[in-house]
């Protein structure tokens, strides 16, 4: 009997991995991609899968790892977010020439909207410029599906293929029907051939030619051909839609009864866009309307467009989630029907802040006492929340905090008042790209002060370890790289340990590497103590120091304003303004007691 079971679009995309045979997953966490790999690892380990599944120090690592495995003829696949893609872009736009032997899938999960990016960037985008085709899913049954039309397609061409899943593909839950999990019997064989694997310029134009037949003839592949989807429909209008807005489409159109009307295509594969499809689209159509998030791909690769609306006619919005509301009232206007506005109702919104507990507010408040004239600059992770505090001021991408406290250096070093310049990076931020930027500082002497918030986790996208951790993605030990030595290794000579719950103390250390930096070049502090989360999740427990607020409190909000913690409450009654603890959020962390300036907070008495 077939069991079928609820799954995650992430876990679907790992099922169909391992369904087909993937032989190496790698990745780096990043939502909305993060659960696929620890999905595969999952799958593994439940069905003694012999492959390599690896948490890769960054997105460009894991492809080449990747990569090397489909050169030796097995089918391999790596996965990441779409801002992730940018910093695999490199062996990305090189490997589409070199072309693969076994099959290679290339996951860049988007975030439209964006929910949780610096940008709501189109993967699609890269695929045209890499020259590779790209499968655009609209639900977790269709993006397992295409795990295997993507290993079919890149063994046929030779190439690289990239699945592109949204938002709203990867998290959503979908029951599907689990298949058999082959036996992965494929001989490893890498053929030296330096022509190809190691080409020269001269070589790689005659790459790029071979390149250009083959996307030819994915445009011409039967397989990945746009699908019909309802038949029966006639007439001179024609909706085109990929991805999650395909979904919407489909059931917005049989909503309004426009079903059986507006002929509606979905487009499996945004690019190379089917040669003949187009031909027989613009001869047939007088009409056509192209729902696509989030740039227009499929729109760009029409000829025509004179009667071609989307996203270049602004029909459909450049920006933004393509919700199921958006998508309504493009088709009412395309169908030239009545649309009626649904306004929801006001729900007071909270900002994003950090856990109550999180090491990284104890840090965050420090540096501000450290430093309290200071540029901060900051990185991409939890402690991007920092913002709250006013402790962050920059945050630009993956290792920027050390490149860009280099550059507010420069920008002040001739100047009188040169403000104090520091830095926060995470510890798996740090691994990711933070090392060669901090290398940098070193050999120019760059004056600014390096916090590293190492909470023994890639805390953001889900607790994955990182080189520091010694544990791989199922779990199993490896060798653990100390950041210390590595930071050290990088030639900074000022580098220090301190915890961020013993607040005086690391204030402390702070000024002391801020003065140190002030004269000789870059200073680093090891903000250590463990993500409170993760800790939770592993049964473990750290200090625990019962807090309450003494009647003296008289409600000046010092503590709101400058250390945010969500478990302190603020009231403002008629006859009185005061701060109370919510004992079921309060984890006990004892950093509040060194927060208030008039003392207010104290170890409660039994």
């Amino acid at each position: 009997m077939t069991e079928r079971r609820l799954l995650l679009g992430n876990e679907a995309i790992a099922r169909g991995l391992v369904e087909n045979g993937c032989a190496m997953a790698t990745s780096y966490p990043g939502t909305p991609a993060s659960e696929i790999l620890a999905a595969v690892a999952f799958f593994q380990k439940q069905n003694r899968i012999s492959m390599h599944t690896q948490w890769a120090v960054n997105e460009k690592i894991a492809f080449e790892i990747a990569y090397a495995g489909c050169q030796t003829g097995l089918r391999t696949a790596v996965s990441m977010k779409q801002v992730g893609l940018n910093v695999a872009s490199d062996p990305l736009m090189s490997a589409a020439y070199m072309g693969v032997n076994g099959g290679f899938v290339v996951i860049s999960a988007d975030d439209p909207g964006p929910h949780s990016s610096q940008t709501e960037q189109d993967s699609r985008m890269m695929a045209m410029m890499a020259k590779i085709p790209v499968l655009d899913p609209d639900s977790p049954e269709q993006a397992r599906e295409m795990i295997g039309l993507a290993y079919e397609i890149s063994e046929k061409y030779k190439t690289p293929v990239m699945l592109r899943p949204t938002t709203r593909v990867c998290h959503s839950r979908q029951d599907i029907d689990l298949r058999a999990i082959p036996e992965n019997n494929r001989e490893v064989n890498f053929e030296k051939n330096p022509a190809r694997w190691a080409a020269t310029p001269k070589f790689r134009l005659q790459l790029h030619k071979e390149l250009e037949g083959k996307l030819a003839a994915i445009a011409r592949y039967r397989a990945s051909a746009p699908v019909r989807l309802n038949p029966g429909a006639k007439g001179k209008k024609v909706i085109l839609s990929s991805g999650v807005a395909a979904a919407h489409t489909r059931e917005i159109m049989k909503a309004l009864k426009l079903w059986s009307k507006i002929p509606l295509y979905q487009i499996r594969q945004p690019f190379p866009l089917h040669r003949e499809f187009v031909t027989r689209l613009l001869k047939n159509y007088d009409d056509i309307l192209v729902i696509e998030e989030t740039t227009g791909v499929i729109e760009m690769q029409l000829a025509d467009r004179y009667h071609v609306k989307g996203k270049l006619s602004q029909t459909v919005s450049r920006v933004g989630e393509l919700s199921p509301e958006k998508v309504e009232e493009i088709i009412c206007g395309f169908a030239g029907l009545e649309f009626r506005q649904f306004e929801p109702p006001a729900v007071p919104g909270r900002r994003p802040t950090l856990c109550a507990g999180c090491p990284h507010r104890a840090s965050f408040f420090a540096i501000k006492k450290a430093a309290p004239r200071g540029i901060y600059t900051s990185d991409i992770g939890c402690y991007t929340l920092g913002l709250n505090l006013g402790a962050v001021d920059t945050v630009l991408c993956m290792g920027a905090a050390i490149s860009q406290a280099s550059g507010f250096y420069h920008a002040y070093k001739n100047e009188k008042k040169r403000p104090d310049v520091v830095a926060t990076i995470g510890d798996s931020t740090f691994f990711h790209a933070g090392v060669p930027a901090l290398i940098d500082a070193v050999v120019q002497k760059n004056k600014f002060v390096l916090v590293i918030l190492d909470n023994r986790t890639t805390a953001m996208t889900g607790s994955q370890p990182t080189p520091a951790s010694g544990i791989g993605a199922g779990g199993e030990p490896l060798n653990a790289v100390d950041i210390e030595s590595l930071v050290k290794g990088c030639g900074v000579k000022f580098c220090k340990l301190g915890n961020p719950y013993k607040v005086k103390e690391f204030t402390a250390l702070v000024k002391e590497a801020v003065a140190y930096s002030r004269k000789h070049g870059p200073a680093v502090v090891i903000s250590r103590y463990p993500c409170v989360i993760d800790m939770l999740r592993k049964g473990e427990t750290g200090q625990y120091i019962p807090v309450e607020v003494a009647d003296t409190c008289d409600g000046c909000g010092y503590c709101i304003q400058h250390f945010e913690c969500p478990a302190l409450i603020y009231h403002d009654d008629e006859d009185r303004k005061y701060v109370t603890i919510d004992p079921l959020l309060c984890i006990g962390c004892g950093v509040c007691l060194e927060v208030c300036p008039k003392g207010s907070f104290v170890i409660k008495k039994n």
